[in-house]
This record gives C-alpha cells, structure tokens and sequence, in this order.
C-alpha cells in the first residue's frame, strides 16, 4: 500500500505542474479538501481562502490561480517522499517568479491523505513569515 500511495502521490506532482485541469481533476476525491496555514502569503495575495474544500475548487487553484501568481521557472526540489499506508508526506523546496516579477523561494511540507487510491485531504506547511517578506516585503504584525 505505501509504494502505490508514493506512486499516487508523484504522480499527482506531475498533473499540478502540468496546470491541466482534466488532469488534476482524476487525482482528487469530489469531497478533497486542501489545507493550508490560515493567512498565507498566496492566499492574502490572490484574495482567497487557505482552506479549499471540493475537488473543483481544488483544480480551479492548481490550473487557474497558481499559475497567475506563479508566473514562470516554477521549480520543485524534493526533499524527501516518506509513505505510510494511505498518507505519504512530501518535503520540498519550491522557486518561481511571481507576477510582480519579484523571486520566490519557500521550504514546504506536505501531508497527503488518500482514500480508495485518489488524494482526500492535503495539509500544506511552509514558513510563512518567509512567503510574506518574499511576496510582499515584510511580515504582518
């Protein structure tokens, strides 16, 4: 069960990058929820919410809204792929140029849960006193 969950996983990485919303769809549940820190730089910046609820808003942020933040040289460095069961947790390192033209670099970790082989819930960590002062220059009081 690890190995395919792992598999489930890397496999979801390529559909995110790919922005393709028929893509990212098939490796959601319907009911996915996405949650990231309360607050977030990318979610004060694009005006939307951290937690996401329902694979189609889940595919409207990977296909639309990511990539018009995140606007060219997304790259991803893995740090590690750890599986156990149905939840594989991702380390990684994620750069890119905003819109604004400005660098982005951010250490991330995530913790995905799968459910009959597809991803059901995702809990996004980064350092978020990082993504503020990278996005917006500073850190809010």
């Amino acid at each position: 069960m690890s190995q395919q969950s792992r598999t489930v996983v890397e496999n979801a990485w390529k559909a995110f990058a790919s922005h393709d919303s028929d893509r990212i769809s098939a490796v959601f549940t319907e009911d996915a929820e996405w949650l990231a820190p309360p607050g977030n730089a990318t979610a004060v910046a694009l005006e939307g919410p951290s937690h996401l609820v329902g694979r189609k808003a889940i595919v409207r942020f990977l296909a639309e809204d990511f990539p018009r933040f995140f606007v060219r040289d997304v790259t991803v460095t893995f740090h590690g792929f750890y599986a156990d069961g149905e939840r594989v947790v991702v380390e990684e390192t994620m750069t890119a140029t905003l819109a604004n033209g400005s660098h982005y670099a951010n250490d991330y970790c995530f913790v995905f849960e799968l459910r009959d082989g597809l991803i059901h819930r995702v809990r996004e960590y980064m350092d978020t006193a990082r993504g503020h002062r990278m996005i917006f220059g500073a850190v809010p009081q």
